[in-house]
């Protein structure tokens, strides 16, 4: 076991891990930060997607400790200074990018990377992007739709069911 320290959402933390421990483990036991969802250990679905230095990871792929000193954004860290919802999870919930919500927090964090990289992307690059990223419930539609539209993009309001 290692103290392993990085800087996650802004604040510095840390907590032991073993040399095997996972990111997303690491996250989740050993910080009880619970909004990285573990989909399939596999490195497939993209439910773990954090920004490790302000790149999107995957975070059932990497060790904790090969991270020490990183900077660390988790869904958590998403939202705005007072609370209320980031643009693009604000735009999830406006155009009902979410069913079950379990592929939600790694759709976000690829989500804003991308804007991040592209902040116009067409709607191609977007579904391009979110290749990565499996969603069981949802047929991606609405998905695309609130990422065009949290990026400033003029999108079709989604009609009430």
């Amino acid at each position: 076991m290692a103290k392993v320290t990085m800087n996650v959402n802004g604040k510095s933390r840390s907590a032991e891990a073993e040399g095997r421990t996972l990111l997303v483990d690491w996250l989740r036991e050993g910080l009880r930060l619970t909004g990285t969802h573990v989909g399939c250990d596999t490195s497939q679905c993209g439910a773990c997607v954090v920004h490790v230095n302000g790149d999107p990871v995957k975070a059932c792929s990497v060790l904790a400790q090969e991270l020490d000193g990183a900077e660390v954004t988790t869904i958590e860290g998403m939202a705005n200074a007072d609370g209320s919802l980031g643009t693009v999870q604000q735009a999830f919930q406006d155009y009902h990018g979410l069913q079950c919500g379990f592929c939600t927090p790694g759709m976000v964090m690829a989500a804003s990377a991308l804007l991040k990289e592209n902040p116009q992307p067409s709607e191609a690059e977007v579904r391009h992007y979110l290749e990565g990223n499996i969603c069981r419930c949802t047929g991606y539609h609405n998905i695309v739709k609130a990422v065009m539209a949290a990026s400033g993009q003029q999108v079709e309001p989604v009609a009430a069911e």
